[in-house]
């Protein structure tokens, strides 16, 4: 279990750098140098308007090759989700896996992480935003944070 010092409460993390490692080709480079600048594009299908996360060469509605790149806007909610205690070679780490809804591309859904987070306080439906972190050979990994108006409290867990 990741805790605050002294014992306190879980806090997700993202895996370390090392361990984590992508190989990039024609269909995904957009993505990951877009996540390099510290931006969360989607692609969507330039014949029917069709989003497709993960980046795939084909639109799966209309089998195009024709893709735009699409800028969102970071914000996101949690479709679903699960708590890990531990991973090979760092039994201290709690992960929280995602499946993020996005907003700004109907119809995707993006497999993440919550970081920086008690994973007491993710539930489905908790209002998420993008956050950028390093992984292996220079990439940056898009994670996600809980959603915090500036001034109010911590979102409430649901029932």
């Amino acid at each position: 279990m990741s805790s605050t010092p002294g014992g306190g409460a879980k806090v997700a993390a993202a895996l370390p750098a090392e361990a984590v490692k992508i190989s990039v080709d024609p269909s995904t480079e957009p993505f990951w140098q877009a996540a390099r600048e510290r931006r969360l594009v989607a692609p969507r299908c330039a014949d029917c308007g069709t989003f497709r996360l993960p980046p795939t060469p084909f639109c799966w509605r209309c089998q195009s090759a024709a893709v735009d790149w699409t800028e969102l806007s970071g914000r996101a909610s949690v479709y679903t989700y699960t708590v890990v205690d531990g991973y090979p070679g760092l039994p201290g780490i709690t992960l929280v896996p995602v499946v993020v809804d996005l907003p700004d591309a109907p119809g995707a859904r993006l497999v993440s992480n919550v970081v920086g987070v008690d994973p007491a306080d993710v539930s489905i439906g908790t209002e998420l935003t993008v956050d950028f972190h390093p992984i292996s050979d220079g990439w940056l990994l898009p994670v996600f944070r809980v959603f915090r108006v500036a001034g109010q409290p911590a979102q409430e867990r649901r029932a």
